[in-house]
């Protein structure tokens, strides 16, 4: 596809290894190409590029990938994968891997129960003291 954006993640001489690390946690994935230098992968269908580029780079929160889970468990399952091996947990569905890259693990319905009048204000007070969020919880809020 020509003009195809996708983004490029700047690893330190770990990138085939982190490909390997998120194509087995998302199933629908895949390694497409690699090289010393570079490995493209797909994970659920999105175009991913790693490169090898040198401690020059860390990641930080100023990018994330975001993940909506229809269920809890599709959260836990997520939650416990990208946390597992040195993976952090932060606040409000936020965590970092094992690689230090930010992700935010969330129910598809949040802009939904965000958006209720009557009730958006609970639901964010809610997910601003959870770590992992809990769905049951932000519904009842």
């Amino acid at each position: 596809m020509n003009n195809q954006i996708f983004p490029c993640m700047w690893f330190d001489g770990n990138a085939k290894a982190a490909a390997d690390f998120y194509c087995s946690v998302f199933k629908n994935s895949k390694i497409m190409d690699e090289n010393p230098m570079v490995v493209i992968f797909e994970l659920n269908g999105n175009k991913v590029m790693g490169l090898n580029g040198g401690p020059q780079f860390k990641f930080n929160e100023a990018l994330s990938f975001v993940v909506n889970c229809d269920t809890q468990d599709e959260i836990d399952y997520y939650w416990g994968k990208l946390t597992a091996d040195g993976g952090q947990e932060s606040m409000c569905g936020w965590l970092k891997d094992k690689f230090g890259f930010s992700w935010q693990i969330v129910p598809s319905m949040i802009g939904q129960l965000m958006s209720d009048p009557a009730k958006g204000q609970r639901v964010m007070q809610a997910v601003m003291g959870m770590k992992k969020l809990d769905i049951d919880k932000l519904k009842n809020a």
